[in-house]
């Protein structure tokens, strides 16, 4: 075990498993000058634990997570993953870039999820300890070689999480390509303000600043319309429970009832905007959302279904709120470019903020 310490602030490191062929995976535990603590692995720079107190100052793991390394292997949810080199959906699994059309690996239905098979949440980032005046984090870097689940390109990427002493999870990516790809990263914790296994997630109050959402298709891929989130179920521009506008869904087909939907956040333009606030009535714990992204998928934890792939959580035991850019982008010429261009660098912020009240 090694240790980087200031003040009442530390970063510990310790082996958390071994791969079948043998590779390391460390454990990071980053303790705050306030007593919250973070805790990722190296394996899909994820986040295996956030502890934050409860109106009664008392700590509890807020973040979803799978019980041992082993699961995280096996694992179907992405609880707390590093999610590249694209996010959400990429539709029937292909794109076309410079008159080139590529071809990716189908693990959604008859789409593109989450980077593919072997994405950015299941391979080893090398990982280093920050401690400094701002609060205590880890740094994680990862080079996605060219081909890699079919991408053009060598990818250098960074993603930087800290746990500030004014009580914020700050999430910083960054990356560079020579050459053009398309690249959308997010983190893909599932949040439970109330503490994990405490109940799900419906009686949460939740604002969205959004005034319009992306309409989708049966596969859940985005028709390209914009649709307005006022009179409807999407409308979360004033507080409310996540129950009472849920229950306003219709369900699609087959698919369980709920939210998995792309939310297009107000102030697009700004360099940082808030994009969500929610609030456990029972806890006391609030979370707020900032980023420099101009979108947020809402997800309510549709999927879990007990399962172990799914860590024994059932449906809507967590929801997500993923800061990012549009699902489909590079099949859709009309929503912002996700198309990283050699000599440019990708870059975004988001910021979670905690409090109990």
């Amino acid at each position: 075990m090694s240790t980087k310490s200031s003040n009442s602030a530390t970063v510990t490191s310790s082996l958390y498993g071994r791969t079948a062929t043998g590779e390391v995976i460390d454990i990071f535990s980053c303790t705050n000058e306030n007593g919250l603590v973070l805790k990722m692995i190296t394996y899909g720079a994820t986040i295996v634990s956030l502890e934050v107190p409860n109106r009664d100052m008392q700590n509890s793991n807020i973040a979803l997570c799978y019980k041992s390394f082993e699961d995280y292997l096996g694992g179907q949810s992405y609880f707390g993953s590093t999610i590249g080199r694209y996010c959400n959906r990429i539709n029937n699994a292909q794109f076309s870039l410079n008159e080139k059309k590529y071809t990716l690996a189908i693990n959604d239905n008859s789409n593109h999820l989450h980077g593919g098979k072997q994405g950015f949440d299941k391979v080893i980032w090398d990982a280093s300890p920050i401690i400094d005046s701002e609060g205590v984090g880890i740094e994680f870097q990862y080079r996605s070689i060219d081909g890699e689940e079919c991408y053009p390109g060598n990818l250098d990427v960074t993603a930087i999480y800290m746990l500030t002493n004014s009580n914020e999870l700050k999430i910083i990516f960054s990356a560079m390509s020579d050459k053009p790809t398309p690249v959308n990263l997010t983190n893909h914790n599932y949040w439970n303000l109330g503490g994990v296994d405490s109940g799900d997630i419906l009686d949460h109050e939740l604002f969205i600043n959004a005034k319009k959402y992306l309409a989708i298709n049966n596969s859940l891929i985005p028709t390209g319309d914009l649709l307005d989130v006022k009179n409807t179920p999407f409308d979360f521009t004033s507080s409310r429970r996540i129950r009472e506008r849920m229950s306003l869904i219709p369900q699609i087909e087959s698919l369980p009832n709920g939210y998995d939907h792309c939310f297009i956040l107000e102030n697009n333009h700004r360099d940082f905007k808030t994009a969500a606030i929610v609030k456990d009535p029972r806890s006391g714990r609030s979370m707020e959302i900032f980023t420099t992204q101009p979108s947020i998928q809402f997800y309510s934890g549709n999927f879990l279904d007990g399962s172990q792939g799914c860590g024994g959580y059932r449906q809507y035991d967590g929801f997500c709120l993923e800061t990012q850019h549009y699902p489909d982008s590079p099949n859709q010429p009309e929503f912002p470019t996700t198309i990283l261009i050699p000599g440019e660098n990708y870059y975004h912020e988001t910021i979670h903020r905690f409090y109990n009240e």
